[in-house]
């Protein structure tokens, strides 16, 4: 039970945070806000305050800020659609800013606590490619194939969607010369390794605090946007996925495996895990999709150029439209999340 709501909260923080960022920026720019809500489904309570009716709603897995006019015509002047496409712009583009900014500010806790991974080479497995190729331990890698590495995670990254050729060109720093070096990498348990580990956390200081604070949103978003290409050529399956369901589940075992070592590791992997949502939240809410936060953007970016306003009511069933398929999309990834979990 304690690991349910422990999830609950997490997930819920997460979006009123991004719900806020909707919220802020429409009350900045002189939009009336009828409804602000954590959950979906029906309302368990709510308080008004002003003109905003302030409530919670029977399913944690979701939320919303909902504008007067924000889906059709309206003629009072704070409607949303009666506002300029840059100050539209604003709203829609806050929400996923704001769970970025989330993101940043739970990672500051994190490497300031548990300290930065820097791509630097712990120890070299004798034998492996790395070993075979010269690497030593101490070397900071540079770029994998011209990527460019900043966190230890990323080389595993690198490692998990390069899988189809077992060369890679490594470019490395030692003692302040910067060389590269073709790594034939071993295969183990289906995938290509380098054969490195990564050094003990490193503490950073202040500075380095925000720099590998600002690394590690980086790196989150990079592994949403790698993970989508993953998805959409095939080579992940809809199994890979998660909904809220199995979110929830993932906390959860999260919460289970880091418990045993204390309360601060548990604590410390929560945050990385909220971290790793609130990125991901951002990137997927500014795709180009009917309904997201994205697809809106795309319809303000379009006026914007054409010099003309899409009628709101076709704007409206086109989103519509995608929210419904969105929806049926999410029904199906959770009975997928319950029959893997309960039946898998």
């Amino acid at each position: 039970m304690l690991k349910i709501i422990i999830a609950i909260i997490l997930f819920s923080a997460i979006i009123l945070f991004h719900e806020y960022g909707h919220f802020l920026l429409a009350r900045k720019n002189g939009i009336c806000v009828e409804e602000f809500s954590i959950g979906i489904g029906p309302t368990l309570f709510g308080i008004r305050r002003g003109e905003t009716l302030y409530c919670v709603k029977a399913l944690p897995f979701g939320g919303s800020c909902m504008m007067l006019g924000e889906d059709g015509e309206d003629a009072d002047p704070r409607a949303f659609n009666n506002k300029s496409a840059p100050a539209r712009f604003s709203v829609i583009f806050a929400g996923p800013f704001f769970n970025f900014i989330l993101a940043f500010v739970l990672a500051l806790f994190v490497v300031g606590l548990s300290g930065a991974d820097p791509a630097m080479v712990g120890q070299v497995a004798p034998g492996s490619g790395a070993y075979e190729a010269g690497l030593m331990p101490g070397d900071q890698i540079v770029r994998l194939d011209g990527s460019r590495i900043y966190n230890f995670r990323e080389i595993s990254l690198y490692n998990y969607m390069h899988n189809n050729n077992p060369d890679v060109e490594v470019t490395y720093k030692r003692d302040g010369e910067t060389s590269k070096v073709t790594v034939h990498r071993k295969q183990e348990e289906g995938y290509y390794l380098l054969g490195i580990t990564s050094p003990a956390a490193l503490k950073v200081g202040p500075l380095g605090t925000l720099k590998y604070g600002l690394l590690e949103v980086r790196y989150q978003i990079k592994s949403t946007f790698l993970s989508l290409g993953y998805l959409i050529s095939g080579r992940a399956s809809i199994n890979d996925m998660s909904g809220p369901v199995g979110i929830v589940n993932m906390i959860g075992e999260t919460y289970d495996q880091s418990i045993v070592y204390g309360i601060k590791v548990a604590i410390l992997s929560m945050l990385s895990f909220a971290i790793l949502l609130s990125a991901n939240l951002g990137v997927m809410n500014l795709l180009p999709i009917p309904a997201l936060d994205g697809g809106r953007l795309v319809f303000i970016i379009l006026e914007m150029i054409r010099r003309k306003k899409v009628p709101p009511e076709k704007e409206g069933m086109v989103h519509f439209a995608g929210l419904v398929v969105l929806l049926a999309f999410m029904v199906f990834v959770m009975a997928n999340d319950i029959r893997q979990i309960f039946f898998v």
